[in-house]
């Protein structure tokens, strides 16, 4: 048996209405609806699309934070290529992309298709969450309401975590088991049955569609010169529903963030993100460079607080082990590196461990995957010793100061910031 997410992933949550992707959104998600707000969708051609997903900035919003334009751009002169939505948003803590799916599907389908019409793509494939059905049904129905004159494909993703990593979705396009494997050139050059694949997750479509409809100079209303636009994130107080925000780029965190989040650390990025102290957290401004630059990663738009009394370093441990159960078991890192990562980290938590193991083994499977997943959990577990050394110590001399009601977050030396690692797809 697998460990279980500690976030369950089929959780509840709110929607805040937002200035640009979740901006009317109260009158339905209805194409009729979707038209009154935003018009008949432009139709443009390579050129234009390029110039203005280039002069807009706009990256991927999977966590690799990739440059939208340069996957077009790969993709485009070569044979018919492919697009493709994933919409299975496998990293548990996350709700953006199924709130967005349920707000606003067809501005997801508008940057999709828009795309497709541009590259003289046929097909769109269409990437659904297994776990999340009402997800599916919103976006199958939002497809079946257009007449696009394009093949839609619909596919259930496993619930995994790496079912939504870039190779992975490509096996399940073949009609084979969602796993990651090994893959010596991009999608964008050649994916799905070695034809040019442009894949993004639904937010990073749903960018595309506005921007379609604004213009550059409509998209940049929001965000800051460097980084123009929106970013959707799911902030996440453990034992309360998550509530998901659409921000602009250069927004302090602190302002978004519920009024019980302040004051404690929290797990910045989801699951393959990386602890903070509220000192740090409360610091921070919305911005995929400045963070990455720090080593915290916005990664997946994940803000998650403890509990009161829940201790940080137990539910890194639950998190870990959750992680080392969802690798596809197919590279050294993943089958042996993170199930003894994840018993070192229980150690620790239990006060018999050692944390120059811990950062043994974290090295140990950096960088040597077939995918990103050993990087990002290594960063996780890393984090710990950054952030929150203060709990670790605690609990190596056999006490824990979330079960002791003391403060939380206030290490024992200053390092707020771990070296960055790879992240996942965009």
């Amino acid at each position: 048996m697998r460990p279980a997410s500690p976030v369950p992933v089929a959780g509840p949550y709110d929607v805040v209405p937002g200035p640009a992707l979740l901006a009317g959104t109260a009158e339905g998600p209805g194409l009729a609806a979707h038209r009154d707000r935003h018009g008949p969708l432009p139709d443009l051609d390579l050129d234009t699309l390029l110039d203005l997903t280039t002069r807009a900035r706009v990256r991927g919003r999977g966590g690799a934070g990739f440059p939208f334009a340069t996957k077009l751009r790969a993709a485009a002169g070569r044979r018919r290529p492919v697009v493709v939505v994933n919409a299975g948003e496998g990293e548990p803590a996350s709700a953006k992309d199924a709130a967005l799916v349920g707000a606003a599907p067809h501005l997801v389908l508008d940057g999709a298709v828009t795309t497709a019409r541009a590259l003289g793509a046929r097909e769109v494939h269409l990437v659904l969450p297994g776990e999340r059905p009402d997800v599916a049904a919103a976006l199958r129905f939002a497809a079946r309401e257009r007449d696009d004159r394009l093949r839609v494909h619909a596919h259930v993703a496993d619930a995994r975590f790496v079912a939504g990593q870039e190779t992975a979705v490509l096996e399940l396009l073949a009609g084979r088991p969602g796993f990651p494997v090994t893959a010596w050139q991009p999608a964008s050059v050649a994916g799905h049955r070695r034809r040019p694949t442009v894949l993004s997750n639904a937010e990073t479509w749903a960018h595309v569609g506005l921007l379609a409809h604004r213009g550059v100079a409509g998209y940049a209303r929001h965000g800051t010169d460097r980084e123009p636009g929106t970013t959707l994130l799911t902030l996440a107080v453990r034992g309360r529903r998550a509530t998901v925000r659409e921000v602009p780029y250069g927004a302090r965190l602190r302002d978004v963030l519920p009024p019980e989040a302040w004051g404690q650390p929290a797990l910045l990025g989801g699951f393959h993100g990386s602890w903070v102290t509220w000192e740090t957290l409360a610091s921070l401004r919305v911005s995929v460079d400045r963070l990455r630059a720090l080593g915290t990663p916005l990664g997946a738009g994940v803000v998650l607080v403890p509990a009161p009394g829940e201790c940080p370093l137990r539910l890194t441990s639950r998190i870990v082990d959750y992680l080392a159960g969802q690798s596809a078991g197919r590279c050294g890192p993943c089958l042996n590196g993170l199930p003894a990562l994840a018993s070192a980290l229980r150690a620790v938590a239990a006060g018999s461990g050692r944390t120059d193991r811990l950062t043994a083994l974290a090295g140990l499977v950096e960088r040597r995957g077939a995918c990103a997943h050993p990087d990002g959990t290594a960063r996780l577990a890393r984090s710990l010793l950054a952030a929150l050394l203060g709990e670790v110590d605690a609990h190596l001399r056999g006490g824990c100061p979330a079960l002791a009601g003391t403060a939380l977050g206030a290490p024992t030396r200053r390092l707020h910031a771990v070296p960055a690692a790879p992240e996942g797809a965009a």
